[in-house]
């Protein structure tokens, strides 16, 4: 799949940024232009989100190969990646399969293991239900303005900066009539297999040759005690690092001190 994507600066090794559930590359782009001093960013929508084509399956296999045709298309030998939540994995996946495309891997905030509905990470998944239903009860054709729309998703999803979040989403088309980027019905439809993960056992095969950072809000439940040690059995050279008063979000949150752990980590000769 052909992704849209945009570049920011011309200098250093390449940077590709990989957004989470329900984002797209525009939310990334202040971040991606204070690390074009360094490399040549490149702010990816990934399928079914933003402006890259929707497609009737989202799995971490789909997401993978578009990230492989994506660095194949743009001559890039190995590229850094850095991806939050969904893209986060999107990375991990890429790196089980081709270690080769990877020099630097940044995961913010999610764990390279499956988030199983027969535990209490089943929470997530009806987290993730609640707000796709949201989106699609809203009325599109009868909602007038933004502010009618936030009203109507505050119904169900009590969190304002969530629900502005989510209304990024929320485009008119050329009568002026909303529509969603998104590809809300194959979101809902393959939900689950957004929970999906990779299996980390005793057979696990640890990936040497990738220097990781793994960034933990240090409200979110995403990367738990548990996840640290597949991570590590996983990625044996990993570093985890919890930035405080932070939460899912956390590049967002604390940009500042997001930005201070990347580029360390990015400069730091591994």
């Amino acid at each position: 799949m052909k992704l849209n994507y945009k570049v920011i600066g011309d200098k250093g090794e390449p940077l590709i940024i990989l957004h989470g559930l329900y984002g797209s590359s525009d939310n990334w782009m202040n971040i991606g232009q204070k690390l074009a001093d360094k490399s040549t960013v490149y702010l990816v929508d990934q399928r079914n989100h933003g402006l890259s084509p929707h497609s009737k399956s989202h799995t971490y296999e789909d997401m993978s190969d578009d990230l492989i045709e994506f660095i194949n298309d743009h001559n890039i030998k190995r590229a850094n990646i850095i991806g939050h939540s969904m893209g986060g994995k999107t990375a991990i996946f890429c790196a089980v399969k081709n270690p080769e495309k990877i020099s630097k891997l940044i995961v913010v905030d999610i764990s390279p293991a499956r988030y199983s509905p027969e535990n209490s990470d089943h929470f997530h998944l009806e987290m993730h239900k609640n707000i796709l239903n949201a989106l699609k009860s809203l009325d599109l054709k009868n909602t007038k303005t933004i502010k009618e729309a936030e009203s109507h998703l505050a119904q169900y999803i009590p969190y304002k900066n969530v629900r502005q979040f989510l209304l990024k989403n929320l485009k008119r088309d050329e009568n002026k009539k909303f529509y969603w980027i998104l590809n809300i019905d194959t979101l809902y439809n393959e939900l689950e297999k957004t929970m999906d993960g990779i299996q980390i056992d005793e057979s696990t095969k640890p990936i040497e040759s990738i220097p990781a950072l793994f960034i933990k809000g240090e409200y979110s439940e995403y990367i738990g005690d548990d996840d640290k040690i597949k991570i590590k059995k996983l990625f044996p050279k990993a570093t985890i690092t919890t930035i405080k008063n932070a939460g899912h979000w956390v590049h967002a949150e604390k940009q500042q001190e997001f930005l201070s752990v990347a580029k360390n980590f990015l400069a730091a000769n591994h």
